[in-house]
């Protein structure tokens, strides 16, 4: 296996992980400063991804997409948490989970009525439709290129958010003691549908993003957000940092693992039982990842000590 081919699968690793943290920053941000536990985020991923292809559809323009995906998953994000998740933030996480698990059902069977049973297929914009010449000889799509790019635009962007701005300062308090800022006069309600809305927003622009590259169909968000999920208690819950770090993890792990294990078991297995035992270990080793973090440190990487 050659240098170029490691270095070209540590980038489809570093894309996978840019879009896990696009998922998993706003899912941390939900229940750090809320308590939430909110499972229909992976809708809100499906949401972005069908208002991109909708309006890149009709308008013929990628960029009109991604802006429909900010757009459209904020909205719905805005709406459920006015409408449903704001009668849930004094219950128990069972009922939490119980109420989202609805919205799921919801999302699907409203998306599947608006938009049809069949998948929807995103154009990669023809600006990046070619592959890109990097150092060593490596010929590197362009879109997943971009897609990093864009993924560590937008990480720079909310981690200036958080820790320089007055709303990043209400976040971070609003994770500390709620109670407090509203008191002190925050309207801690409004805090809450911008924070849903935005984490919502980066839900919808990573489906967006990755629509381009899959198909886009009803349920895509479901196996994203299980992974969503395995970032942030790897990284920390409600850990920006953390997240951004367990993504990368995360996406190496599964991108490189997929690729490697198999080679490595053809050094001692003969090769049609290689690829089966390397492909099932594959599948698993990110588990295995965050069962390693949490023996070594049970609040996650970032994560607050008890």
């Amino acid at each position: 296996m050659t240098f170029s081919l490691i270095l070209e699968q540590v980038l489809n690793g570093l894309q996978s992980g840019i879009m896990l943290f696009l998922m998993a920053a706003g899912l941390t941000l939900i229940f750090g400063v809320m308590g939430l536990i909110n499972l229909a985020h992976g809708s809100l991923y499906m949401v972005g991804a069908f208002c991109a292809a909708a309006v890149a559809g009709l308008t013929g323009s990628f960029v009109l997409g991604l802006a429909a995906a900010l757009a459209g998953a904020a909205l719905a994000g805005a709406l459920i948490e006015l409408v449903v998740i704001r009668r849930l933030y004094a219950r128990d996480h069972l009922d939490q989970v119980l109420a989202t698990f609805a919205l799921i059902l919801i999302f699907s069977e409203g998306t599947r009525w608006v938009f049809g049973s069949f998948p929807l297929y995103l154009d990669v914009p023809d600006a990046l439709s070619g592959p890109v010449a990097l150092p060593l000889g490596i010929q590197y799509p362009a879109y997943r290129l971009a897609i990093i790019v864009v993924g560590l635009v937008v990480a720079a962007g909310l981690f200036w958010l958080i820790g320089r701005t007055r709303l990043g300062i209400r976040i971070r308090a609003g994770e500390n003691d709620r109670e407090m800022i509203a008191a002190l006069g925050v309207d801690i309600g409004r805090l809450y549908t911008i924070v849903f809305a935005l984490g919502a927003a980066l839900a919808g622009l990573a489906g967006a993003l990755v629509g381009a590259i899959q198909s886009v169909q009803v349920g895509m968000g479901e196996p994203v957000l299980i992974l969503a999920f395995v970032v942030i208690v790897i990284g920390g819950i409600g850990s920006i940092k953390g997240a951004f770090i367990g993504a990368l993890l995360v996406g190496l792990t599964d991108t490189l693992g997929r690729i490697f294990l198999p080679e490595l078991f053809k050094l001692v297995m003969e090769p049609s039982a290689a690829t089966q035992a390397g492909s099932a270990l594959a599948q698993i080793a990110i588990y295995v990842l965050m069962a390693a973090v949490l023996v070594w440190r049970p609040t996650g990487l970032f994560g607050a000590r008890a």
